[in-house]
């Protein structure tokens, strides 16, 4: 016998109760064991994105992290700059172009982040890259796609393109940490009846050629000499006239995505703008 919707409701959240009871879940940042709220589930929803308010980093993350860490998180604010995002210190005025910006201009149009690269986010992203703690890629996708429509609306983007891995880089650590935080968009979209039919997510027409070093400890310099000619173009007629958005995991001094958007303007592209979890402060 089919038991009615509100009576499989009432049993799918006892389940969970007693299973949060029976297995409670551990902070992936500071390791201890908490109870999280299991009726918060709405913080994403279309009544958000409409309003042009971003979810709550603390109810989206709340079944990985504490309450204490996962309030420990330093969301991207203006003042910043126009241009490559970056927070000011000053915490008064208006968004303007940074010096850094305005010596070395960019060939990206827009760099926009989540938040700043400390605390929570930080430690999150770590153990996602280097312990293999994949399924925060998902809701950290989640927060990305409304950090994508506050910045960028549904009309603006043409392509969604995560910076590749090389394919050594890729063997060793199993993903691509920048594929897994694009790969659901589009199932989130329809979840939230957001029509985005014309953009698309390919992870194949933009690779990476050669091993590089990591870039962490690299002066500004050494960044762009060690990120030069490392990537390349599969497909450049789908490259052709449009806009696309490249998606990474942290922006630090902008070398990495630069030379990104470099090669994919060579292809073609009209403009290519950028979006990533954490701005290095």
């Amino acid at each position: 016998m089919r038991l009615p919707p509100e009576t499989r409701n009432i049993l799918s959240r006892l389940t969970g109760v007693i299973k949060d009871v029976l297995f409670p879940a551990q902070c992936l940042v500071c390791g201890a064991f908490f109870h999280h709220d299991l009726q918060n589930k709405s913080c994403l929803s279309a009544e958000v994105l409409q309003a042009g308010t971003a979810p709550d980093f603390e109810k989206v993350m709340a079944p990985f992290l504490c309450r204490v860490c996962s309030k420990d998180f330093v969301a991207a604010v203006s003042p910043m700059c126009t241009v490559c995002g970056i927070m000011f210190q000053s915490r008064e005025g208006e968004d303007h172009i940074c010096g850094e910006c305005l010596t070395s201009p960019k060939l990206f149009g827009m760099a926009r982040s989540l938040g700043a690269y400390e605390r929570a986010l930080m430690a999150v992203i770590h153990r996602m890259k280097y312990a293999g703690k994949v399924q925060v890629a998902r809701p950290l996708g989640k927060l990305l796609f409304f950090a994508f429509i506050r910045y960028w609306g549904i009309s603006r983007i043409d392509l969604v393109i995560p910076v590749p891995l090389h394919a050594s880089k890729i063997r060793k650590r199993g993903f691509n940490q920048s594929f897994l935080l694009v790969r659901g968009w589009a199932s989130m979209a329809e979840a939230l009846k957001i029509e985005l039919p014309f953009i698309k997510v390919d992870g194949r027409i933009f690779i990476r050629k050669r091993w590089t070093e990591p870039q962490t400890g690299l002066d500004k310099k050494k960044r762009l000499k060690n990120i030069k000619n490392a990537f390349g173009v599969s497909e450049s007629a789908k490259m052709e006239g449009k806009r696309i958005l490249l998606v990474d995991d942290v922006y630090t001094t902008g070398a990495t995505v630069n030379e990104c958007a470099k090669v994919l303007l060579g292809a073609g592209a009209r403009r290519v703008d950028v979006l990533t979890l954490a701005q290095a402060l």
